[in-house]
């Protein structure tokens, strides 16, 4: 009788649904790991290698809207392997709590390739440009649509994937 009940009584029950707390406003400058990010993408210029990458949101800069974010990026396919690893500061146009959250930012990359140790210019220094956006997609995910100008506007790339949202 008592796992009958039991059973009746957990079929009848509803779930809460649980959402965690807003994180209070924090001003000035944060240091720790928000977030992170998958995506994938294409270099425009080149032999159009496919990029695959990661992102680490690692706090703020004086203002939750100023973003610190490495990242890295591995090119595969069409010529040599190429790698990436970058440190951008993201300037965030809105809120966090907005459905589109455009962004831009700029930073620097150290980038090689396949045989760097046969290269007197590798491993090299890029400057970056990002230009980009979040989309909303669920209540811990956003999409990324980005675009990448390294190497002083010589190379340009494209990405899309997913990133945890923050404030969440």
């Amino acid at each position: 009788m008592l796992l009958l009940s039991t059973v009746c009584a957990a079929r009848v029950a509803t779930a809460q649904d649980f959402v965690p707390p807003k994180n209070s406003t924090h001003k000035g400058t944060r240091f720790g790991l928000f977030g992170f990010g998958v995506r994938g993408g294409l270099d425009l210029a080149g032999d159009g290698q496919f990029l695959l990458g990661t992102t680490l949101d690692m706090g703020n800069l004086f203002t939750d809207r100023v973003r610190m974010r490495p990242a890295f990026e591995l090119g595969v396919f069409n010529g040599a392997n190429t790698y990436a690893g970058s440190f951008d500061a993201l300037w965030r146009f809105t809120e966090e709590e907005e459905v589109a959250t455009p962004y831009i930012g700029a930073g620097f990359s150290l980038a090689g390739h396949d045989g760097c140790g046969n290269d007197a210019q590798c491993p090299d220094l890029w400057l970056n440009l990002t230009f980009g956006f979040e989309l909303h997609y669920r209540s811990t995910f956003n999409w990324i649509v980005e675009y990448r100008a390294v190497d002083a506007f010589d190379k340009h790339r494209l990405f899309v994937g997913l990133t945890t949202r923050r404030g969440n």
